[in-house]
């Protein structure tokens, strides 16, 4: 049975590493002076990726049967030498060092994803109780339906919330959930006038498309579905498919909801088809932020202090310092 050593944010240039990791892509096979050699993209639970680069004898059939057992999602055990490439770090496989394609039975998969942040049984019964606040009888009908399913529970609660951004572990979309619908339930005791049990729907439904958006293996990762459609015109899917089940359902209500799953990125560029046009779908897209972007933001942190004792670090994806004591 392996287990894995380090993250991939851990490895640093010149290191010998003896390690595990799930491949993500596949890059084909090419001729070198010594023999065959081929690259893979790996990943680790975190989400992050590090390119690995097999160096092969000149049997090119030995090599090419070796890349060809190897699939996506495959775990793979790697011996190998951190290296800096076109200033980024890369793993290489020299004989002898070795290279194994693993089974199911050597590894244990749940290493590979993050685990809960909370008592998720917790975080959904608070979910459901929530709902029992909901006045409406549309909305209490459809968000009943819904989330007393016990087959759509039980993959709620292990879901992850993204790839890897914000919120991508196991019952990671619940905890999202939960953030949403309190920031929500926030934004009502300022507001009064916003409609509580329009926000309260939203806010649970927003992201319900992800549940076809990301699926998890070794590793969480776009569905051919998710990746084609995306979770906003799925969740719009699944929320008016289980409103057509409700007879009487109110139709103003209904474009509303609709239209808060649809606007709540906020802005076209950012992946909404329409962007907020009433004050219950404004609310919701800073409800999203809020959760999203804190939630970033404290696990970079969290992480970034594993590796130094610098004040600061830069995030890519910010294009900022972060300060970090």
């Amino acid at each position: 049975m392996y287990s894995r050593k380090y993250l991939i944010s851990e490895l640093r240039e010149g290191q010998i590493i003896d390690d595990i990791f799930v491949v993500k892509i596949k890059r084909g096979i090419q001729k070198y002076s010594k023999g065959y050699s081929f690259t893979l993209l790996v990943s680790d639970q975190t989400g992050a990726t590090i390119e690995y680069k097999f160096w092969g004898p000149e049997d090119e059939r030995l090599v090419n049967a070796l890349y060809e057992r190897i699939k996506q999602d495959s775990v793979v055990h790697v011996q190998g030498k951190i290296s800096n490439y076109n200033n980024k770090l890369q793993i290489a496989t020299n004989e002898p060092m070795g290279f194994d394609i693993l089974e199911p039975g050597q590894y244990e998969p749940s290493m590979f994803i993050k685990p809960p942040k909370g008592d998720v049984n917790k975080m959904y019964d608070g979910l459901k109780e929530t709902i029992t606040f909901v006045k409406n009888p549309n909305l209490k009908q459809l968000l009943t339906e819904i989330f007393t399913d016990t087959d759509f529970e039980e993959r709620f609660k292990k879901h992850p919330g993204a790839i890897e951004v914000h919120h991508n572990w196991t019952g990671g979309l619940l905890q999202h959930t939960v953030e949403v619908v309190n920031y929500c339930i926030l934004s009502h005791k300022q507001f009064p006038d916003l409609n509580k049990d329009l926000l309260i729907a939203g806010a649970l439904l927003h992201d319900i498309g992800k549940m076809e958006e990301l699926e998890v293996t070794t590793r969480i990762k776009g569905t051919e579905k998710g990746q084609l459609i995306g979770h906003l015109p799925m969740g719009l899917i699944f929320v008016e498919k289980r409103i057509s089940r409700i007879q009487g359902f109110d139709p103003d209500l209904k474009n509303k909801l609709l239209h808060i799953v649809a606007s709540h990125h906020g802005r076209l560029e950012y992946g909404s088809p329409k962007e907020p046009m009433i004050p219950e779908a404004v609310a919701l897209y800073y409800a999203d932020e809020m959760s999203a972007k804190i939630a970033e933001i404290t696990e970079f942190v969290k992480e970034s202090r594993k590796h130094t004792d610098d004040r600061f670090m830069f995030s890519k994806r910010n294009q900022r310092n972060i300060f970090l004591k």
